[in-house]
């Protein structure tokens, strides 16, 4: 009798495990071929555009409660599947169910469910803080598409010669900010208006500078600080391309060993199904 309970327990407890076992490979980016996962992930991103629309308005209108309604509903529910199947996602991980609130996605997924209490509940006075943490399902997007992952595995691969980059980058812009702020007039002498008053201004004309934007708002008057302007011009032009080839050379390399990962498991679904 103790037997036969045993049993019983046993294949439903493995039942559970597959079912979710499937349910995760749904919430997973679909691969090719896998029609309900596709069909999952193309509702949650039609969820996550739709429920930044009314971002995009002054006005709050009443279609937009039942806009936050539904797409918080999909939100919700989401990320309940997602934490039951935490197992599978930290898979060899101890406590998996108890770490996966804590980690960067789950803390994303959740402050994006949050401006919900300002529908709920009308003394909630922080409203331009919950519109603001809305922006935040924008982020979701990577969940759902592999192309944006491609470039987070870029970037993580080829994070040393990024952070020498940045570091060289805000090395230069502290510097020639400390020189203009030093070299030029506080008050311009042809037309009296304010240049660099204090030295964030100096910080934000090196920073605009070197990535070669140039706002125009602030320029220097001094014989030295047009000199620094035009090095910086320069130097921008090298610090922007240099990241940006490092990026697209990695990007294709990655993309290509995507797909053979991809082929091959391709090539494998038969057999194991023999």
């Amino acid at each position: 009798m103790f037997l036969l309970c045993g049993l019983k327990k046993m294949l439903s407890l493995q039942k559970r495990k597959t079912m979710r076992k499937t349910i995760y490979r749904i919430i997973e980016q679909g691969k090719e071929g896998d029609t309900i996962s596709i069909a999952y992930d193309i509702l949650m991103l039609v969820a996550i555009v739709v429920s930044i629309i009314p971002l995009m308005f002054a006005k709050s209108y009443p279609a937009f409660h039942y806009i936050e309604m539904v797409t918080v509903s999909l939100f919700i529910i989401d990320y309940l599947l997602r934490w039951i199947t935490a197992d599978f996602r930290l898979d060899g991980k101890k406590l998996p169910f108890l770490r996966y609130p804590f980690t960067a996605w789950a803390i994303i997924d959740l402050l994006s469910i949050l401006p919900v209490i300002s529908f709920l509940w009308k003394g909630f006075k922080i409203l331009r803080i919950a519109r603001l943490l809305r922006v935040l399902r924008l982020f979701k997007v990577f969940h759902y598409t592999d192309k944006i992952q491609v470039l987070g595995r870029v970037i993580q691969r080829e994070k040393q010669v990024l952070l020498t980059v940045l570091f060289i980058a805000v090395f230069y812009v502290f510097l020639t900010a400390l020189i203009m702020f030093n070299a030029e007039p506080h008050i311009n002498p042809v037309t009296g208006n304010e240049t660099f008053g204090d030295f964030f201004d100096a910080l934000y004309w090196a920073t605009v500078t070197l990535t070669t934007v140039g706002y125009g708002d602030l320029t220097p008057v001094t014989d030295i600080g047009r000199f620094v302007s035009m090095l910086s011009s320069l130097f921008g032009v090298a610090v922007i391309a240099l990241p940006s080839g490092v990026i697209t050379v990695s990007y294709l390399e990655e993309l290509k060993h995507t797909k053979k990962e991809n082929n091959k498991d391709s090539n494998n679904e038969p057999s194991q199904h023999d």
